[in-house]
């Protein structure tokens, strides 16, 4: 199916057609947008301004947000999944978002992610956001049991809210132990996903926030992988963050799953061989990607070290790469999130050049937030990404 880039005929915040990314696509029935924050153009500055604490900003984001569904036929209740991306000062208020986000969305529930960030790209944000939605997706959420766990089914996805080590009292599981933490985390992902009848073995992508504590262990989070999933590895994409939702948690998972086959999709890289992940997976028409820094695949070694516009060049060739293998074409790139470091801010608007250059119309939809840094401390952007292939 063909992408379309959804274009509210009102949308008084800013010019989005300067930009290198659209405000959010629809295909079929399924719209993927942007993440959007409270910025608008203030005439009198002649300049983009961030308005307000968290309740005003979580205000101006979400009305940005149906604005934009409205172009594609949908509302706020048709939302199946949000992410919000809030700074660590924004989180001290983070009740006022929800607050706002119980009042905007009425009765509905979609799945949601909590991430905290380094900061957003405009200073001042404290809460971007950023959705899924389904035509009609309210009405059935509507007929479903309240007592369902934090999750929402759509159209053969499944898409879990985000999982923390975090007992039914609300301790803390494992402390100090990120192996012990990450296999309570899948732990209660099987349990989510055994509710809708979908194996943890059915998991095509997962995301890890973690804090820089983790780091030294990470990679031993490996073997709970393995024991989870081999021999069909999910996507996924590994983010240091400077906390998570729970202050003394070491490590989050975010996690997509499908009631379709599966099919792993790797355009021949070598590296992947000993990894418990894989550069795509393919389910029906979606594609997953794993997550992409400046490193050869063949390799796994780092390139473009300290340049951030270099990077970008290579690792959007490397997702153009995973489509191509997968049937696709530039063109079927829906989604990008975009980690920077703080290290490559000072030159990351040039990475919109880059975007404009090698991508087509209609352009995806994109977030960009600020992590602490990446796994390898050379590395100045990951690009997480999704495509639709027919």
């Amino acid at each position: 199916m063909k992408s379309q880039a959804l274009q509210p005929s009102r949308f008084p915040w800013f010019d989005y057609s300067r930009y290198s990314f659209s405000l959010g696509l629809a295909a079929g029935s399924s719209l993927y947008l942007s993440g959007h924050s409270a910025s608008e153009h203030d005439p009198e500055q002649g300049a983009i301004v961030i308005k307000g604490g968290m309740a005003e900003q979580a205000r101006t984001a979400w009305s940005k947000i149906a604005a934009i569904l409205e172009a594609g036929g949908c509302t706020l209740a048709d939302i199946v999944r949000a992410v919000e991306y809030v700074t660590p000062q924004g989180i001290e208020a983070y009740s006022e978002a929800e607050r706002v986000r119980r009042e905007m969305l009425g009765a509905g529930r979609p799945a949601l992610n909590i991430v905290v960030v380094q900061q957003l790209l405009r200073p001042l944000a404290l809460i971007e956001i950023e959705v899924v939605a389904r035509r009609g997706a309210g009405q059935r959420a509507a007929d479903e049991a309240p007592s369902k766990p934090p999750a929402r089914e759509d159209d053969g996805i499944v898409y879990l809210s985000s999982l923390l080590p975090v007992g039914e009292n609300g301790s803390l599981i494992a402390p100090g132990d990120v192996v012990g933490q990450t296999r309570a985390i899948f732990r209660r992902a099987a349990e989510v996903l055994d509710s809708f009848e979908v194996a943890v073995g059915d998991v095509v992508k997962t995301v890890d926030y973690l804090t820089p504590p983790a780091l030294a262990d990470y990679k031993t989070t490996a073997g709970v992988r393995r024991e989870c999933f081999a021999p069909v590895f999910p996507a996924a994409t590994g983010i240091v963050m400077p906390r998570l939702a729970h202050p003394d948690a070491l490590i989050q998972i975010d996690i997509i799953a499908s009631r379709r086959p599966r099919a792993v999709i790797n355009p021949g890289w070598n590296s992947y061989a000993n990894l418990t992940y894989s550069p795509g997976v393919r389910t029906g028409d979606l594609l997953f990607i794993a997550g992409q820094a400046a490193l050869d695949p063949q390799t796994g070694r780092s390139v473009h070290p300290g340049d951030i516009v270099a990077q970008s060049e290579y690792i959007y060739g490397n997702i153009r790469d995973v489509i191509a293998a997968a049937g696709g074409a530039p063109e079927h790139l829906v989604k990008t999130i975009e980690y920077v470091t703080p290290a490559g801010l000072p030159r990351y608007r040039e990475v919109a050049n880059v975007r404009k250059r090698i991508m087509t119309a209609p352009l995806p939809a994109s977030t960009g937030v600020v992590c602490e840094r990446l796994l390898r401390p050379e590395f100045q952007l990951e690009v997480d990404s999704f495509a639709i292939i027919e």
